[in-house]
Parts: C-alpha cells; sequence; structure tokens
C-alpha cells in the first residue's frame, strides 16, 4: 500500500521533483489542462489507460476496490507527482481509481506523446526515471511500514509524507481536510484508533485544528524515529 511506510530510522521520503510544465513547454509537449472539484473522479478503475497525468495543484487518491466492493486507498498524491504512468509499459486498463480530494489541477498528456518525448528528450527522462524509481523505494517502505511498525508510526509518517505534498523542497505543514476514516483506510486501522492517536498528537503539540486545515509541526517526526 502506497499509503505510507518506513521503518523506525527512515527519514520521510522527499520527492525528486522537476519543473514539469517548463520543461514539456520548451519541447513542444502537446497536452490539456483539467480541473476537477473535491471527490470527482479524474479516472476510475477499468477504463482504458490512454493517458499520463501530472498533478499541478491541490491532491489525488488512487483507491482499489474488488469484486465485492470493499476499496482500499493505495495512494495520496500531491503536486508534482505522476499518475496513470502504466499505459507506458502496455497496461491497456486503469488498475485503480483516482479521485480527487480537494480542488485539482492535472496536467494530462496522450501515453504516445508521453512516450515520444521520453524517447527523444534526454534530460526530461532522466528526471522522469529518477521520479518513479524514487517512488518505487517509497512503496517498498510502505510494505515495511504496513508489516511492522505500530499503528501510531503509521499514522505519523502518512501525516508527515502528506504534509510534503504542496512544495517541492519543504513541508507543507498545512494539511487540507483529510478525514480520519481515510487515514484509517490508508494505514490499515480502524477509525477510533485514528482518533485516539490525532487526540495524542494535538495533546502533545505535534499537530493542531484551525478552520484552513490541520497543521503538522516538525516534531511529530520524533514519533517516526522514536524506538
Amino acid at each position: 500500500m502506497e499509503a505510507i511506510a518506513s521503518s523506525s530510522k527512515t527519514k520521510p521520503y522527499k520527492k525528486h521533483i522537476f519543473n514539469v510544465e517548463l520543461h514539456l513547454a520548451s519541447v513542444g509537449v502537446a497536452r490539456k489542462v483539467v480541473e476537477h472539484q473535491r471527490s470527482e473522479k479524474a479516472y476510475s478503475q477499468g477504463d482504458p489507460a490512454t493517458d499520463v497525468l501530472y498533478v499541478q495543484r491541490g491532491g489525488i487518491k488512487l483507491s482499489l476496490a474488488n469484486v465485492v466492493g470493499k476499496e482500499a486507498v493505495v495512494a495520496m498524491l500531491g503536486p508534482g507527482d505522476f499518475f496513470g504512468e502504466g499505459c507506458l509499459a502496455g497496461q491497456r486498463v486503469r488498475m485503480a481509481t483516482a479521485t480527487a480530494i480537494a480542488p485539482t489541477t492535472l496536467l494530462v498528456i496522450e501515453q504516445k506523446e508521453m512516450a515520444r518525448v521520453l524517447h527523444t528528450e534526454r534530460v526530461f527522462s532522466d528526471r522522469f526515471v529518477t521520479y518513479m524509481l524514487s517512488r518505487n523505494i517509497r512503496i517498498e517502505q510502505d510494505l515495511v511500514d504496513q508489516l511492522f511498525n505500530s499503528t501510531e508510526k503509521r499514522l505519523a509518517r502518512t501525516l508527515l509524507l502528506l504534509g510534503r505534498c504542496g512544495l517541492q523542497d519543504q513541508p507543507n505543514k498545512m494539511l487540507p481536510k483529510v478525514s480520519q476514516g481515510l487515514l484509517a483506510e490508508m494505514i490499515g486501522t480502524t477509525r477510533g484508533r485514528v482518533n485516539f492517536f490525532m487526540n495524542k498528537f494535538r495533546e502533545l503539540g505535534f499537530i493542531n485544528y484551525n478552520k484552513s486545515g490541520l497543521h503538522i509541526h516538525a516534531s511529530l517526526l520524533n514519533v517516526v524515529l522514536h524506538e
């Protein structure tokens, strides 16, 4: 589950972000900008896989549903993230549903156009490969987290990673509204357990709430690093 993961001594994941819009504009790549409102789907599981998407603003939840309709959140993405890249490897249909968790702006690049620029523009291709390798490392860390770390550590790391969605080089410590139910799905626990630890984090001064959203303090990292 890409929701969040790390060993107890692993530092929060840091994205390798580059200026996608600048690179694509400089080589004349055909693309379009699409706006989605909160809870609106960018695509659904089973849809044809025809485009690669890039998050310019907002956030995307990737979720999978089994044959009986049970849903699991497998990733939370923010500005600087690509998704839907499976079409570049021959994936014909979407394996997950992509849903906006806030007002979201996406850059949509048709599969053939993305493949062309990856083959012809070395700088862009190198940066894209670096990004994908970094994300694979994060997926491995997620698995470690799910297998070995406590609920408290998984929740703390989730909040820290979500807090980095908005900025490239430093944490965006103000999170958009993310429900406790969604956090519970991401880390594989119950809403009640999430509520318990969120209250604990608030009492310890690691987080606080206001009308704008959830504010994450860097001190929350102590929960992840604590043995």
